[in-house]
């Protein structure tokens, strides 16, 4: 609404009084918040060119090509706040879903069952003990404290089905040092061990753990092609090198802890 302002009379003597309330025609703009649908929009539009775009799809073929190990087969597969469906476009899968805060509909396709919803929100919109395999890439450190990432990791839990893995690729902050703070959205800390504390108080046993998976963003210098990307996994010393994101892989137990 429009701002208000008391103006002062001063008189000789010194002695101030107020001589009336002047109004100005302005208006405050809301407080944008990073969790702003529309502020996500502009953020990553500004964040990732079109090259940027294109080079992530040629990249993540070969990621996804990689990771399909630890998908299990005949089961559903969801991606956890899953941008443009990097993942979930290139995975081989039963049944492909996909969830984000934004609507990115329009740049999965028919095949993948897409839900817009927060990532906190899983538990109670998409079916529990369902997923043979959830996904998460670079998600975690946008959360807002750690007690978020627990609550996050615990809605994940819950919509795993006995058997089921989470598969987590992770900025980590030990290796990346202050570029982790590069970005205006990264919150929470993460490295190897806190992200497998989380995890495995939230019920998962870990299966797989690589520190040094990948280079910190896809602008890093090396791997920038799908060939490249191929040639940095089939050089496993190049990782020590690169490899700044680590990967988690765990398990929802068959049966509950006694």
């Amino acid at each position: 609404g429009a701002a208000v302002v008391v103006a002062m009379r001063r008189h000789g003597n010194g002695r101030s009084e107020a001589a009336g309330e002047v109004r100005f025609a302005c208006t405050l703009p809301r407080m944008a918040r990073l969790q702003d649908r529309d502020v996500l929009h502009t953020l990553y539009d500004h964040r990732f060119s079109a090259a940027d775009v294109a080079a992530k799809n040629a990249i993540w073929r070969e990621i996804a090509r990689h990771l399909q190990r630890f998908v299990i087969d005949g089961q559903p597969v969801l991606d956890l706040a899953c941008d443009r469906g990097y993942f979930i476009r290139n995975i081989s899968a039963a049944e492909k879903w996909a969830t984000d805060l934004r609507d990115v509909s329009d740049h999965l396709g028919e095949a993948i069952h897409f839900v817009q919803c927060n990532g906190l929100d899983i538990a109670a919109t998409l079916p529990s003990d369902f997923f043979g395999t959830v996904f998460m890439s670079n998600y975690l450190e946008h959360l807002q404290t750690p007690d978020v990432v627990l609550e996050q990791l615990f809605a994940v839990h819950a919509v795993t089905r006995p058997g089921g893995r989470v598969i987590i690729l992770q900025p980590n902050i030990r290796l990346v040092r202050e570029r982790y703070w590069d970005f205006l959205d990264h919150r929470v800390p993460m490295t190897e061990n806190n992200l497998r504390e989380a995890a495995e108080t939230a019920g998962f046993a870990t299966f797989k753990m690589v520190v040094r998976f990948l280079p910190y963003t896809t602008k890093s210098r090396l791997p920038q092609t799908g060939r490249l990307v191929r040639m940095y996994f089939g050089f496993p010393p190049a990782r020590w090198i690169l490899g700044k994101q680590t990967l988690y892989v765990g398990v929802k137990p068959e049966h509950p802890a006694a």
